[in-house]
């Protein structure tokens, strides 16, 4: 597994995926094994457009290990909420990917922006 050094970089490429989140596990960002790259997750943000409060989850998988980041988060209805931003960013090794999962089916809408380091 590559952790290149981020002070020789060759490349830093902005990135942003969006998604909608269902009641099952679904990455919305994975670096994928000898990628020979590192992300830095600079934002992961969730917005709640359904008309009734519902929960988040957020993990990363770790080649199947699974950690969470946010679990059984409650949202309101028509808010947005920031798991990942300025002060909590971090790095997203190989083999490794960002996960969520909701308490209702299209109850959210998730923006993840990150920087891929090569």
């Amino acid at each position: 597994m590559a952790n290149p050094n981020i002070v020789n970089v060759t490349n830093i490429l902005g990135n942003t995926a969006t998604q909608t989140v269902s009641t099952s596990m679904a990455t919305i960002v994975s670096n994928p094994a000898s990628s020979g790259c590192v992300y830095k997750i600079n934002s992961l943000s969730v917005a709640n457009y359904a008309s009734n409060t519902y929960n988040i989850n957020v993990q990363l998988n770790n080649g199947g290990a699974n950690s969470y980041i946010a679990r059984n988060v409650t949202v309101p209805a028509g808010s947005v909420i920031s798991i990942v931003g300025k002060d909590t960013g971090f790095y997203l090794l190989e083999n490794v990917s960002i996960q969520l999962s909701s308490s209702f089916a299209s109850a959210f809408h998730a923006v993840c922006s990150w920087e891929r380091i090569s």
